[in-house]
């Protein structure tokens, strides 16, 4: 992509699943590379008055975003050799596999460590980067995990709404009432899985040291929500709380009922 927008092109990115609607409402049953140009071809003329071309992201988003995506990566390893580990003990396996699978989760853990301290170089080095994150950071519940992908998603995305934001990270409400089931909701879950992940645990924190958060989590209760339901409201609160700080660029202040 980055190519082809140094050469002129315009460029469109278009969500998958929409892109297949498109071509299921043309019918379009062969899927062949050809068929497949074809379709995006009439899906960006029929979307050329309605979207925004792409445009790349600075030169320090791009850093930081690989240099995330590839903490992410070795954290879901580092999980996977955990679970590995965890089964090799109970079923008594070779005591080598298990001194291999140590010696891995050693090298990651080492690795995941030097990255984060890169990362954290990374914003330190950039004005910008660094006053969002510490804005980020004035909210209780927000800490130096979740600061890091925040940091990264307010600067590469830009949100008009706070409920943009959280329709992004899948913290809108979606309706799911088959049958004779009414009223229940639950959210959408699309986007990136990794931020809802920490997100989570930044609700539980903020549930207990944040007053308006835990104010807010009271008041759900009361009225009936399940305690998961207010944890996932609690999220999105969340969210909103840190475009707020961010469009503003001032200090998260308890406001006081």
């Amino acid at each position: 992509m980055y190519f082809l927008h140094a050469q002129g092109f315009n460029i469109i990115l278009a969500n998958p699943g929409k892109a297949k609607k498109y071509a299921d409402a043309l019918n379009i049953i062969h899927k062949t590379d050809k068929s497949d140009a074809t379709m995006l071809a009439h899906y960006g003329c029929a979307k050329h008055a309605v979207v925004n071309y792409w445009q790349p992201e600075a030169l320090e988003i791009r850093e930081l975003k690989a240099l995330i995506r590839r903490l992410d990566a070795l954290e879901s390893n580092r999980q996977r050799e955990a679970n590995r580990l965890e089964a090799s003990e109970f079923s008594n396996v070779s005591a080598r596999v298990c001194q291999s699978i140590k010696v891995t989760i050693a090298f990651l853990d080492d690795e995941m460590k030097q990255l984060k301290s890169d990362i954290d170089n990374h914003i330190d080095n950039e004005p910008d980067l660094k006053r969002n994150r510490k804005l980020l950071e004035s909210i209780p519940g927000i800490g130096p995990v979740l600061s890091r992908e925040l940091t990264y998603l307010f600067a590469a995305k830009k949100f008009n709404k706070a409920k943009e934001a959280a329709a992004y990270c899948g913290l809108i409400p979606r309706h799911n009432e088959p049958g004779k089931l009414k009223g229940r909701t639950s959210i959408s879950k699309l986007g990136p899985a990794r931020i809802r992940c920490k997100l989570y645990m930044a609700a539980i924190v903020a549930g207990q040291w944040n007053k308006t958060i835990k104010r807010h989590k009271l008041t759900l209760i009361n009225n009936g929500k399940t305690p998961m339901q207010a944890v996932c409201a609690n999220m999105r609160k969340l969210i909103h709380i840190c475009f707020g700080v961010i469009k503003n660029q001032e200090a998260f202040k308890l406001q006081e009922s």
